[in-house]
């Protein structure tokens, strides 16, 4: 017997900020037999949670636009990072019950054919101990986690003692970099976009932690700095900032630019010559990249570190399919308080 398959689809290439209703719609036309639909040695999930990432945005773009990641593709389901339960297997190294983690279709029920559990790296995820939501896997134990530790790791060359900028440290990424940083024995100033976010920066360690909206960044930065690390969630005015009040020698890690995802004319820096004259790495990276290297330390170390509360993070829920376009587009508005996650069934 058929049911309902309801899917986010990308319906129109936007111009500025995403439109629910219009960029994305929620559609429950589509139907799946999940007891006959034939898996072809792959297998049958059926999605649990979706993490709500800023790189979406990235990804509504004309295909003909080259980046590191394809488009979308106009009239199909928008794809992101999931955790899902498998219902039926014809894969071996995959059974039924089994919870799985990988970039997939924004659709109540998917089908992943063998190619897709490649392409996508789709594999299994445990609970340690069950004292972890299965969510957790979106956040500090999924793709803001490893962007956040594998980062780091390879680009920060941090040294305790020194001092770090971390920007929207009130976020799922930005939350894990100070805390890693703090690890380090590194002083840490971190800036984001509401007072609740500053206090929770506050409680996972930051030592000058400040509202960017109602605080001067460079008054900051002038008596704070020297910076030796800056993680770049924002670009823009920001990292103009940075690189004004930088150290000799510093490093910069590129992890996101989401002040400019919606401009036309791009970002304009005065600052930039410092880089020459401070002799500033910078390192843009994409977290995939780095996976190879610290995927399987990554699993070892932070499950158990999230299990015994040592690695503190928040959620940003919505409930329901139906409400991931706005959840989107709270995303690129900097409106979700936290980790945004859309919840779309229970077990």
């Amino acid at each position: 017997m058929s049911i309902r398959n309801a899917q986010l689809i990308f319906k129109e290439i936007p111009t500025g900020f995403p439109e629910p209703g219009k960029t994305t719609t929620y559609e429950t036309n589509a139907t799946i037999d999940i007891e006959n639909v034939p898996l072809h040695g792959g297998i049958l999930v059926k999605t649990l949670s979706v993490s709500i990432e800023p790189f979406m945005r990235g990804r509504m773009r004309d295909p003909k636009i080259q980046s590191y990641a394809p488009a979308y593709a106009l009239g199909k389901p928008v794809r992101g990072f999931l955790v899902a339960r498998v219902l039926r297997s014809e894969n071996s190294n995959f059974k039924a019950g089994d919870h799985v983690y990988g970039f997939m279709d924004l659709s109540e029920y998917s089908v992943l054919l063998p190619e897709d559990i490649a392409r996508d790296a789709i594999f299994v995820v445990t609970n340690a101990n069950g004292k972890i939501p299965w969510s957790a896997y979106l956040g500090p134990l999924g793709l803001p986690g490893r962007t956040a530790y594998n980062a780091w790791k390879e680009y920060s060359g941090a040294k305790s003692g020194e001092t770090a900028f971390i920007t929207t440290g009130g976020g799922p990424v930005g939350s894990l970099v100070i805390q890693l940083a703090k690890r380090d024995g590194l002083k840490v100033i971190a800036s984001a976009g509401s007072d609740e976010k500053v206090e929770f920066m506050k409680s996972i360690g930051a030592d000058v932690a400040f509202n960017y909206k109602t605080t001067s960044t460079q008054e900051i930065l002038e008596k704070e700095g020297p910076i030796d690390v800056y993680w770049d969630n924002v670009g823009g005015e920001t990292l103009d900032l940075a690189l004004a009040y930088s150290a000799n020698f510093a490093r910069f890690i590129e992890c996101g630019l989401i002040s400019t995802y919606n401009l036309t004319d791009g970002m304009k820096l005065k600052h930039f010559a410092n880089v020459v004259f401070r002799r500033i790495k910078m390192f843009g990276f994409i977290v995939t990249d780095l996976d190879p290297k610290y995927q399987d330390e990554f699993y070892k170390t932070m499950p158990d570190l999230v299990a015994r509360g040592e690695l503190k993070y928040r959620e940003d829920v919505t409930q329901g399919l139906e409400y991931a376009g706005e959840a989107i587009l709270a995303v690129q508005l900097g409106k979700n308080k936290a980790k945004s996650v859309v919840v779309v069934a229970e077990e």
